[in-house]
């Protein structure tokens, strides 16, 4: 069995924003020169998130007006129990938790085994700071 590891770091600008990483990840893949065997793509920090999901602009702007709807940004400590530890990212460690760590892709014939329309995101939820996604592929 082989295996390639590789940690990607982003810097997103804005607190909240998704990003298309699906061609990194294919790079990666045909890098690794696996030709049956799997893919995990898992983000290493608590405030982010890695999904798969239709890579379409009105389809991203109701995700993110609808994790705004359910767990709001709000720095004081009068919503957020969190905030009281003299954090302000409650809300980005709940949207984490509603999209997910991590995806894990099949991998045929040398390449990501997707549905239609299926993309690899990195979704960020407390950015201006640099983290870290994990893209472990292992098999034949």
């Amino acid at each position: 069995m082989k295996s390639l590891t590789e940690y990607l770091t982003f810097n997103v600008p804005q607190r909240m924003d998704f990003v298309n990483i699906t061609p990194t990840v294919e790079s990666l893949v045909s890098q690794s020169g696996i030709q049956e065997g799997l893919c995990l793509v898992n983000a290493m920090h608590i405030t982010a998130s890695v999904f798969i999901n239709d890579d379409e602009t009105g389809l991203h702007r109701d995700y993110k007006q609808w994790l705004q709807d359910l767990a709001p940004f709000d720095p004081s400590s009068e919503v957020y129990h969190h905030n009281r530890t003299g954090e302000d990212n409650a809300d980005a460690h709940m949207k984490r938790q509603l999209m997910g760590r991590e995806v894990v892709v099949a991998i045929t014939e040398g390449k990501l085994d997707f549905g239609p329309w299926e993309q690899i995101f990195y979704g960020e939820f407390d950015g201006l700071r640099p983290k870290k996604v994990l893209v472990k592929i292992i098999g034949e």
